[in-house]
Order: structure tokens, then C-alpha cells, then sequence
């Protein structure tokens, strides 16, 4: 089963206390398509620039990633830069230039508007409202949001969480979304919205999943090295919708199992700078993880 993914691709221009890295391939559709493509296909919509190298490109046609979505305009690429502190979760926004992104309104190719399996990646709740009125069979939609939309675009990112399944979300953004400071309440505050599922992300600390009957969390893999955590939660919740559309188990054990593949997934993504990691990996490496990660949380033996 395929999966469309709407979000940005992006040059990202990274500097951690571990190293940097410039313009490199980054954004939220690109770590959530090759994510995903380990499990499930995956068909992309975004802009890119005439700047945006066909190397690029080609880690994507690699992976089996559908590009017919992927329109380039004439001027520049989306371009972000940042910096992050001794402590990993905190970063600084240096730079940010929209360029193509501005005004840039999803059109779904034909082919595309059957997609039953969908996730919003962190742009404009009205883009993401507009790629929900193209589609025609949506079996389960997941989306992610970001302080900046919900802050300042409230009322349109409430129109989207009624019409979706699931939201991914980070802690910060789920206390401010709720106004609840208590991550429980937080979440149950926002399964009043309209999601039947919230999972917060909570970095190395792991993913919270929350519905109206249970809650289950997962620890972070365990790491001795981490480079670079940009793209961690998109490469989670790629893992996640990939393993779900392919497995089609949406029950309580399916989801969690779900779960666990996304933060295998993303366990790889932060042990080099970009994508760099993701490309490099193979199936098998994500299912030794997966059964490693089985027995650090077994606790019936």
C-alpha cells in the first residue's frame, strides 16, 4: 500500500557541537519518504528550485520515492540553518528562507488523489487542508505541526485536526497546543480536537501514544553517539505510516508495533549529519534494531 507524503524539501545547513554540514539534502517530505520507502511506496508532493541537484533527485529514485509530485519553479530552494547546543534538544533557528515554498499551493497529480494512506508533513495547515479536499479514498491520515502554525494560524489547524486520524507532535508543542502544562492532560485535550491517536514526540526520551482507551510508551534506542538529530521525528513518523500501510494492522498491537519501527528508523537517522545515515542503510540493519529493541523493553523474561 502506498503512502503520499505532502511537506517540504529543503537544503538544511546544520552545525552541532559534533561537526557540521552545509546544504545538504533535508526537509520534512524528504526524511519521511525514505523513511517510509523501507517498508511501503511512497509518492511525494513539494517544491524545489532550479538549484536543487539532480543528485538529490537520484537518492530519491533510488529508494522507489514517486517524484511526479515534485514540481521545481524557477528561483531558489527552501533553505534553513541551525545550530544546536551541547544539549541536543535545543536548537536556534540561524536562518530561513522560503523562497519557492512561498505561496506554493499542492496540486496532486491524478495518480496521487487515491492515496489512502497520507501524512501531512509540517507546512501551512491551509496547504495541508487544501491536499485533504484533492483526496478522494484517505483510509488514515496522520499530520505534524509545528509553534509557528499553531500560534499564528490556530484557527485553520483546528479545521485539519477534525479531519484527520492521527497527530504527531512534540511535547513542547503539544502543552502549547492544549494550554495544558501536564503532558497526560495535554494530549487528552487534544483527542478532543479530533485525532483518535496523538503520539508525542519527546526525543531521547522516546514516543508517547495516546487514544481515548490506552496509553503506551517506548523508550529512544540507545545511542553512544549522536551527530546530527535533524529530520528525527519526520524519519518516526516515516517508519511509522510505512510499517502501518504495509502491515495494514490498525489495531492497539499493530500501531504500537508501528511505533517501535519508527523510532528504529529514526535511531539511524540521527548517527550522521542529513540523510546521510538513511542512505546508507539496508532492511536487514532495521530489523536487527528491531529485535534489539524488543529485548530492551521485555520484561517478562
Amino acid at each position: 500500500m502506498s503512502i503520499l507524503v505532502v511537506g517540504t524539501v529543503a537544503f538544511d545547513s546544520i552545525e552541532t557541537p559534533f561537526g557540521s554540514a552545509e546544504r545538504v539534502l533535508g526537509g520534512s517530505a524528504s526524511y519521511f519518504a525514505v523513511a517510509a520507502s523501507f517498508f511501503s511506496p511512497v509518492k511525494i508532493v513539494g517544491v524545489i528550485g532550479q538549484d536543487f541537484p539532480q543528485e538529490y533527485l537520484t537518492i530519491f529514485s533510488g529508494r522507489g520515492v514517486d517524484l511526479e509530485g515534485l514540481r521545481r519553479e524557477k528561483g531558489e530552494t527552501f533553505h534553513w540553518r541551525g545550530r544546536y547546543h551541547e544539549d541536543l534538544n535545543v536548537r536556534d533557528t540561524v536562518e530561513l528562507h522560503l523562497n519557492v515554498l512561498s505561496g506554493f499551493v499542492p496540486h496532486l497529480p491524478e495518480s496521487y488523489r487515491d492515496a489512502e494512506y497520507v501524512f501531512l508533513g509540517n507546512i501551512d495547515p491551509d496547504m495541508q487542508m487544501e491536499v485533504l479536499r484533492q483526496l478522494r479514498r484517505m483510509r488514515l491520515v496522520a499530520c505534524d505541526t509545528m509553534d509557528h502554525w499553531i500560534l499564528n494560524s490556530g484557527v485553520a489547524l483546528r479545521k485539519v485536526l477534525r479531519k484527520i486520524e492521527t497527530l504527531v507532535i512534540n511535547d513542547s508543542e503539544a502543552r502549547l497546543l492544549s494550554g495544558e502544562h501536564n503532558i497526560v492532560r495535554a494530549a487528552r485535550a487534544i483527542l478532543k480536537m479530533g485525532p483518535k491517536v496523538v503520539l508525542i514526540k519527546r526525543g531521547e526520551y522516546g514516543v508517547l501514544q495516546f487514544s481515548d482507551s490506552s496509553i503506551f510508551g517506548t523508550p529512544a534506542y540507545p545511542l553512544e553517539e549522536v551527530f546530527d538529530p535533524t529530520g528525527a521525528g519526520d524519519s518516526f513518523a516515516g517508519g511509522f505510516m510505512g510499517y502501518l500501510a504495509r502491515s495494514g494492522d490498525h489495531s492497539e498491537r499493530g500501531l504500537r508495533r508501528s511505533i517501535v519501527y519508527g523510532s528504529v528508523v529514526a535511531s539511524f537517522t540521527v548517527e550522521d549529519f542529513g540523510l546521510k545515515r538513511l542512505t546508507r542503510l539496508s532492511l536487514g540493519e532495521v530489523e536487527e534494531r528491531y529485535q534489539r529493541f524488543l529485548a530492551l523493553t521485555d520484561f517478562h523474561t
